[in-house]
This record gives structure tokens, sequence and C-alpha cells, in this order.
């Protein structure tokens, strides 16, 4: 399981580590937050591919806080797969 660890936080700008995780997840958040209004900037790196976990990193222009866009992404993946299991279960039982 995935652990989130807050490496730096302002006013405008948030890096969050996950803790467990790689490109998938990383890739998955930055996406999605990039879509968000008022955010000007959202990526994620991995220091070394062998031995780091990625950090994500989520800009706004100041109107929102970047933690208030990151939760907000999290809540949308979460009833993003809660949407696909719904979807997947009803297909698999028509079976």
């Amino acid at each position: 399981m995935a652990r989130l660890e807050l490496v730096k936080a302002s006013e405008k700008r948030v890096e969050v580590r996950l803790r467990g995780e790689d490109h998938t997840m990383a890739n998955l958040i930055v996406k999605l937050a990039i879509r968000k209004p008022h955010v000007t900037y959202a990526a994620y790196r991995i220091d070394h591919p062998l031995v780091d976990d990625p950090v994500v990193v989520i800009a706004t222009d100041g109107t929102v806080s970047p933690i208030d866009v990151l939760e907000n992404v999290l809540n949308e993946i979460v009833k993003l797969c809660d949407e696909f299991k719904e979807k997947f279960e009803k297909t698999a039982s028509k079976g």
C-alpha cells in the first residue's frame, strides 16, 4: 500500500513522495492535476529509477491550495476506480 510523504509545502506549491509507488500512480495524479483550474504546473520526478520513489509536484497560481488540488485529484481517482469497477462487474455478470 502506498504512503504519501510531504516533502515540501507552501502556499502555491506542494511536493509529495509516493512511497511504494512507481510511474503509474504518479503519472495519473499529474495528468488529472494539470487539468484543474489554477494549476500552473504538475509533474513528477524519480531521482533514481532503481531506488527512489516518485515525487509529485503541483503548483498553483495561489487562488487554490495545491494540497486541496491533490486531495481533489485523489478523490477523483477513487471515483474513477469505483465507476470502472461497477461497469466491469455489470459486464462480467452478463457473462
